[in-house]
């Protein structure tokens, strides 16, 4: 009598769930996340001009209560560490009555506007146009702006940009948007920072001449902010935060 073949053991559903399950649903790379400007896993590079970004974000939010308080109190120093617009018209509504120089106003906004573009032209060298969709923001206003100004850039040329590197501090889009599409676009660090400066020399110069002419009114508008400094620090940042949800 021939003897019969052993019957095959068919493996249970709970043996063949796991491989199953791993052929259907792949492990996910933990660096594959889109909130991130880089593919897969970040170089050393990546790595310090993200935490460069990040610092930046840092150190506006840190000078964030003293912003209000310094205008009517040391214009200049505010314009050295934050740039903003109103900083500059006081500093130089000061220089009208007689604190100060509009030259000093004109340095100090060199490095107190210039202070991290070169950083999103680095952003933008690295990592293209998905860092600048990241610097649009959550906004959906200026996503869209920053978009079209993208669009626009690839079909005018690359050349368009050096104009818009100078007239970047006047354009209704977030600035770090322009420096980025710089750095992509391969323009060398020299020439931007050359074009960044004219720029921030015409802005500072505009905010300037505006704040010499305005004079002794200006003067004190700055000062009775300081005065109320901690409620505008705080209308300051409702403000932002709107404009996040926004």
């Amino acid at each position: 009598v021939s003897e019969q073949p052993a019957a095959e053991e068919v493996p249970s559903a709970e043996e063949v769930t796991p491989a199953a399950d791993t052929a259907e649903n792949p492990p996910v790379d933990p660096w594959s996340d889109p909130r991130l400007p880089w593919e897969g896993r970040p170089r050393k590079v990546d790595i310090a001009c993200w935490a460069a970004i990040v610092l930046s974000g840092l150190y506006y939010l840190a000078i964030l209560p003293w912003r209000a308080s310094l205008i009517g109190t040391h214009p200049v120093v505010s314009v050295l560490l934050n740039g903003s617009a109103e900083a500059i018209v006081s500093a130089a509504a000061f220089a009208r009555v007689g604190h100060g120089t509009v030259a000093v106003v004109l340095l100090a906004a060199i490095p107190g506007l210039m202070k991290f573009t070169l950083v999103y032209w680095w952003a933008g060298r690295l990592w293209g146009e998905k860092i600048v969709q990241l610097f649009a923001g959550h906004s959906e206003r200026q996503r869209k702006r920053g978009l079209r100004f993208v669009a626009w850039v690839n079909r005018r040329g690359r050349l368009i940009i050096w104009p818009a590197v100078v007239v970047a501090p006047f354009l209704p889009i977030p600035q770090a948007i322009v420096y980025a599409i710089a750095g992509w676009t391969g323009m060398s660090w020299v020439t931007f920072l050359v074009l960044d400066l004219i720029g921030t020399l015409s802005w500072a110069g505009m905010l300037a001449g505006l704040g010499y002419a305005l004079g002794h009114p200006a003067v004190s508008v700055a000062q009775t902010i300081s005065r109320y400094g901690l409620w505008f620090t705080i209308a300051i940042v409702v403000f932002v935060i709107l404009a996040q949800v926004r």
